[in-house]
This record gives C-alpha cells, structure tokens and sequence, in this order.
C-alpha cells in the first residue's frame, strides 16, 4: 500500500524533497513552495518535458508547409500530424546569431542591438544578466540538455555561460571531402556542396541525433529540456549518395523566379547582402551549379528528417511521447536563386519564413495555423505550456490559443527586423518592408505569393501602408558594442557595409545589372 508520503512525492522536484528531509528550515520552504504552486497553478500536475529542435537554413521546403513539389520529410510529416503547424511563422532576423539571441531571450533585435553574427549577448553590458529560456525553465525545476546549434557557434556552451546544465557534442560538419566540391566565386570552405563518399554516421547531424537519443534513452526522471540543433542544410550541402537519390536531377524542379524581378525594388534591398560568400544566381546559372545546389539542399533536407525522426522514435519508445512538448523550428529561411541571391540576409519571404511545428500535451492533432507568428513567441508559449509562470519581461505572445484552436484571432503581425532600422511586417495577406533610407515594398501574399511585384508605389495602397507601418518598432537601438559580420548601418544618408561606405554609383558586386 502507497503511503501519504510516497504519494507526495512526485509533486516535488528531487532537490526541494532532500531539503525537506534535511534542512532545519524545512516547513518554510514547505510553505513557500506551495505558496509558489497555489500561484501557479500546478498543485499535482505533472510538468511537461520539452523536446526543442533548432535546423538551421530550413525554409519552408518541408512536406507540412508544402513549399517545394518534391521534397520528402516523412517525419516532419508525422510529427505535424501529431500537433500543430504554423503556416506563417517568421523568424525575428534573418541571421543566426541574431535570430536565435531573439528567440532566447524573448528581445527583439531592435531591443538588444544584436544584428550580426557577433557579439554574443552576454559580452553585452545590458544583456549580461537577462534571464534565457534554459535559465528560466532551469530555475523552475526542469534539467537542461543541450547538443548541436542552439546558440551561434560556440556560444552558450562555455562552463562560465551557464545556458545548460548538460552539454553534447557541438555542432560540426563531420565529414568533409578533400578538396571542395564546387569553385565558387568565395574561397571560403563553408560555400560548398554536392555528394562525396562517406557514411551518415560520420557527420555532425548524425552524432548529435544519437547523443540525444542516448539521453532519452535513459528515460530521465526529472522534467527535461534537451535541446537539439541540427547544422544542415546549412552549407556545406553535403550529403550521402542515399538521400540525393531521392531527387533524380533529370526531373528536378527549380524554384521559380521572374526575369527582371529586382527592376522594382530598392537599390538600398541588395545593400542588406551586399557582399556576401554565398552565390548569385548569375554564378548558379553561368556555372551550371543551380540543379546541383537545389538538389544538395534538398538531399540535406531529407537527412535531417531522418535525424528528426529518430529522435521520435526515441521518445516513443521510452514512453515519453505522452508528456513531452515537442517543438521544430528553424532559425530563418533560405533563398535558393529567388531574388537572385542565395543564401539568407533579406526581408521577403524566403528568408524569414520558417517551420514551425508543436505536439504533446495541450497542442491540437493535425492542425494548420495561418496566422502570424513568430519566433519571439516561443518562449512565452513553452512556459505557459509548463504551466510556469510569466517572465513579464518578454516581447513575445504565447501561441497557446493558436494551439488549442488554430482559428483563433490573433492581432499581432510578424516583425523580422535585418540590420539597424530595416524591417519586415507580415500578417495573413500583405508584407511590408521599410528600409532604413525609407524606400519601401509591399507585396499582396494571396495575389502574389512570390513578391513579384512591389506595390509600395501605388497610390491606392497608401493607406494599406499607413496601417502596417504602425508596427515598425520604434525607437530602434543601433548595433550593440562589439557587433560584426554581416553589419550594415545607415548615417546622414551613408550606407556603410561591414565597415566600407557604399558608393550610391557602386556596381552591385557579382550581378550582371544589364538584366536585373
């Protein structure tokens, strides 16, 4: 027979039941904890585990968001059936370090100054002591795992960081292949792709799924938070011979693009990916790379689906699926000769849209969301899934009714924000940009799903754009100290680029302007 005692004791947390037994202060921690539950609502719930998985460079190529004709994602597939898609979730900033410093922390960019791959927050006197997600769930009673990209690079996996209590292996290529693959115009090693001969198991992806799988396997008892960043499609788009067999070249789909189309957009929107490692689709065409580039990404695609879906699996099999909040999401979107440009660094669409997935507990099955979201909302939403608290320092709203009831209204827009005083508005119909010189776009998302054509100028859209521009944050801080990589600033009618001014008379580099 079950004692009073023993029944308690999957209300409290491991360390809270040893300072019961043990600290003379027992009865007041006693009373401050249930004053603490009454508060929050959880008397005998049990928490949630949260299974959070970052992809980095994913656009909306993926089989729940139906963004590329041919792709294979059967796991994403699953795991939307399960739960909830948001069909347009966009992310804070089109640039790693900046939008995953939004994501968790809950700040805009514009709120924090991080608009580079550098700095790393906490090197950011104002940013030192805000408290992450891991911090925050980490302090309500959770254990926080973390393998792969979640932070930019290496940041947040120093002992001196304090982002996770458990730390796997860090986000790495693996396997690389003698030489690169493809001359493109940029020396630099990262810009690559193709297919070479080695096995799934020795790339970084792979080593990090397992990782995770082994600590699931340990069906840890306490709450957890793991943390899993996948590194591809990133480039290098290398992948095994298996997964590029999945899209013969001879009947691949290249995205579609419109001849001509940058002729009305501003001058100051390539100033955002002036002079970047990434190709040109001129390149992509002149050297024949631009089926090879599409299919490699695909092909990555579809090799982390297979790390996804061996992460499920693991969660099934354990007995976990039941009380574990899973969440994908991918950092921002990536262009693949759209606009011209590959790559991320833009204000449309293909560079800000992301996937966004929920399932477990409190999430509805086989549900598709259409309204405006944003990755800002991630943390409000996993702590009121938690049942935790609100951190009312948050900049973000909880998608919780999104989640419940995918019709429900929602008033906010998405806002991505690239670089000090650029930025994107996207609600259900309509996006809206502002550069920082003032030029502007807008495009009709149900008319014309690839932004083809810039409406900013017509006049009977003015109003339209009056509307929108109401939620261009304001004021903006400029680039925190120690910024870099990718900084574009603008100053008394000065565009300077990663230090150099921009000539308004200059070339735009690696683009043939006689068939823009």
């Amino acid at each position: 027979m079950t004692s009073g005692h023993e029944r308690l004791r999957p209300i409290f947390p491991r360390k809270i039941a040893m300072i019961l037994h043990l600290h003379p202060w027992r009865y007041v921690y006693l009373a401050l904890f249930f004053l603490g539950v009454v508060c929050t609502g959880t008397v005998g719930a049990e928490k949630p585990n949260i299974l959070f998985i970052a992809i980095d460079d994913l656009n909306d190529w993926i089989g729940p968001l139906r963004g590329h004709p041919q792709i294979q994602t059967p796991h994403m597939d699953q795991l939307a059936r399960r739960g909830t898609t948001f069909t347009n979730a966009h992310c804070q900033a089109p640039l790693c370090n900046a939008s995953r410093t939004s994501l968790m922390l809950g700040l805009r960019p514009d709120s924090t100054g991080i608009y580079g791959l550098a700095p790393w927050f906490r090197d950011v006197e104002t940013l030192r002591q805000t408290v992450s997600l891991p911090q925050y769930l980490h302090a309500h009673g959770y254990k926080t795992y973390s393998a792969g990209k979640i932070y930019h690079g290496g940041y947040g996996r120093q002992k001196t960081d304090h982002e996770f209590q458990v730390l796997g292996p860090p986000a790495k290529v693996g396997a690389w292949p003698k030489t690169k693959l493809v001359d493109t115009p940029s020396p630099n090693k990262l810009v690559d792709w193709g297919v070479f001969p080695h096995r799934d198991q020795d790339k970084g992806d792979y080593q990090v799924a397992s990782w995770a799988v082994r600590q699931l396997d340990q069906k840890p008892q306490e709450p957890f938070f793991l943390s899993v960043g996948f590194f591809l499609p990133h480039v290098p788009c290398y992948a095994t011979q298996k997964w590029f067999d999945l899209y013969p070249e001879e009947t691949l789909q290249l995205p579609p693009i419109l001849r001509g189309d940058r002729r009305d957009t501003p001058r100051f929107s390539w100033y955002l990916h002036w002079s970047l490692p990434e190709p040109r689709l001129d390149y992509l065409e002149k050297a024949h790379q631009w089926k090879n580039l599409v299919r490699s990404y695909l092909a990555c695609v579809s090799f982390v689906d297979h790390q996804v879906g061996r992460l499920l699996d693991a969660l099934q099999r354990n007995g976990l699926e039941e009380n574990t909040v899973v969440v994908l999401w991918s950092d921002h979107g990536w262009h693949l000769g759209e606009k011209r440009i590959t790559g991320k660094n833009s204000l449309w669409d293909r560079s800000s849209r992301v996937p966004l997935i929920f399932a477990g507990p409190g999430v509805a099955r086989s549900a598709r969301c259409d309204r405006p979201a944003e990755l800002l909302d991630l943390y409000p939403t996993l702590l009121q899934l938690a049942g935790l608290p609100e951190n009312d320092k948050l900049e973000g709203h909880s998608l919780v009714p999104q989640l419940e009831n995918a019709k429900a209204p929602r008033p906010w827009p998405a806002i991505t924000t690239h670089n000090h005083d650029n930025h994107g508005i996207r609600t259900e119909r309509w996006r809206f940009i502002r550069y920082a010189d003032g030029s502007e776009e807008l495009y009709d998302m149900t008319a014309d799903p690839h932004e083809w054509h810039n409406l900013a100028g017509d006049p009977t859209r003015r109003p339209i754009v009056d509307e929108l521009s109401q939620w261009i944050p304001s004021p903006s801080l400029p680039p925190a100290p120690g910024s870099a990589y990718r900084i574009l600033t603008y100053r008394n009618g000065v565009a300077t680029w990663e230090g150099k001014v921009i000539d308004p008379d200059e070339p735009i580099p690696e683009i043939d302007e006689s068939g823009q």
